[in-house]
């Protein structure tokens, strides 16, 4: 494979296994989010904030975390008869299969930017007392959607050299 490839690889890996990583910790976040949402249940006068707080902070966790799995390859996979093949047919199947995955990525990607600047040039908030801007979020979703294309990308490439005999 070129170098430039490889250079591509090894950085997209970096990035995502950092943001990976530092995502998990997103867990005790909404732990503690949860945990306060509790104790103000039944101490104080209930919080308005804490469920939908915990919701995007699951979906942060989830969509930041999706590019370090799929690095890791440790995604949900059907296994029919996928674990009979040859690594190298495994690697051709999976860079034929990524091709619908980056398509679907690229489609999600094109309307959260058109979700997020909605959100940003009219000032979207959520539905609940609380009213939260819908704007971080939607943000946040477009780099996390953008940092798995990045992934599908580098896993491709991963695919392809594996497919040739060769290693990334």
């Amino acid at each position: 494979m070129p170098h430039a490839i490889k250079t591509y690889v090894r950085w997209v890996e970096a990035v995502n296994r950092r943001v990976g990583r530092g995502a998990m910790w997103l867990i005790v976040a909404m732990v503690g989010v949860l945990l306060w949402s509790s104790l103000s249940k039944t101490f104080f006068t209930p919080s308005l904030w804490t469920l939908e707080m915990a919701q995007f902070v699951m979906v942060a966790y989830y969509l930041l975390g999706g590019p370090y799995s799929m690095q890791l390859d440790s995604h949900v996979r059907m296994d029919l008869a996928y674990g009979a093949w040859s690594p190298r047919t495994r690697a051709w199947v999976d860079s034929f299969t990524i091709v619908f995955l980056l398509a679907y990525l690229a489609l999600l990607l094109y309307g959260g930017l058109h979700s997020a600047q909605y959100a940003i040039e009219y000032g979207e908030r959520g539905h609940s007392a609380w009213g939260p801007y819908m704007a971080p979020i939607k943000v946040l979703a477009c780099i996390a959607i953008s940092l798995m294309l990045l992934q599908g990308f580098a896993t491709l490439f991963k695919d392809i050299a594996k497919a040739r005999g060769e290693e990334l």
